[in-house]
């Protein structure tokens, strides 16, 4: 798989890209022209869901873009009402059949919706396509340590990748621990702290931005990847996909990486995966 980004192994073989595009809100032509240019610039990790309402989407962008499909890593996400094990085979076939494609490269459950109490059964689906082949790779989202205990000792099931909201307003010092403990890559969402600019323009992180000649995006994107996790930032701007793709060619000193860090805001404003999803 040819691109800018590094590769990270996963626990079932597969490589992760270790920098992608979160595809939220690009619908319609613009969307289409938003996907093929970060594949043409060198992403090649895709982020999509049921719930974006986007999949076709994304499915034109890979087709317009003329990158081979072996190189692009699709991931798409489904919602409770697949928490089966038949009803995550029924979300994936519905997946690539509006994306258009033969398989997907990750599989997520995008919420574990603990009010629903079926996660665990959804999970069990996952493994079943990764060992039918339709899948590469499997995984979670907004899954806390206590979900993903649950599911590792009532099934053996360990999944590849957890993609949960981490910037360094919410760093997630446990759920990142827990992670490592067990090989789960996390992939963080809304890495760059969102729509509003508040991180962006914190002067912790302007400083070094401006030490590095770097933007306050490229400085955060940065530290997630020194930290080890995948970052997804949304962008259907061709110049900002290219900056927040240019991050693999400084490094953050460990002090830098602890100021950035000590931005943690204590949870305030970070979404209760026990109280919501869909």
């Amino acid at each position: 798989m040819t691109g800018v980004a590094p590769l990270i192994q996963l626990r079932n073989g597969a490589k992760l890209p270790a920098l992608g595009l979160g595809t939220y809100g690009l619908t319609g032509d613009a969307g289409v022209a938003s996907v093929r240019t970060a594949l043409q610039a060198g992403y090649r990790l895709l982020d999509t869901a049921e719930n974006y309402r986007n999949e076709e989407t994304v499915g034109a962008g890979v087709a317009a873009s003329g990158v081979p499909r072996s190189e692009v890593f699709v991931t798409s996400k489904f919602n409770r009402e697949w928490h089966s094990v038949d009803g995550a085979r029924k979300a994936f076939q519905a997946s690539i059949e509006r994306l258009g494609l033969d398989y997907l490269d990750l599989l997520l459950i995008h919420w574990p919706n603990p009010d629903q109490d079926q996660y665990v059964d959804a999970v069990r689906g996952l493994q079943a396509l990764l060992e039918d082949g339709l899948v590469r790779a499997i995984g979670t989202s907004n899954f806390k340590p206590a979900h993903l205990r649950r599911v590792i000792d009532e099934t053996g099931i360990v999944p590849d990748v957890n993609q949960i909201q981490l910037s360094p307003f919410h760093p997630r010092e446990e759920d990142r621990a827990f992670a490592a403990e067990q090989g789960i890559v996390i992939e963080s969402w809304t890495p760059i702290g969102g729509s509003g600019d508040g991180l962006r323009s914190d002067p912790v992180i302007t400083e070094i931005a401006r030490a590095h000649d770097k933007t306050a995006a490229q400085v955060i994107l940065r530290w997630h990847h020194q930290l080890g996790l995948v970052a997804i930032p949304k962008s259907g701007d061709p110049q900002r996909q290219a900056e927040n793709l240019a991050i693999f060619d400084f490094e953050l000193t460990d002090d830098e990486l602890a100021a950035i860090s000590g931005l943690d805001r204590r949870g305030e404003g970070l979404a209760d995966s026990d109280r919501q999803g869909h």
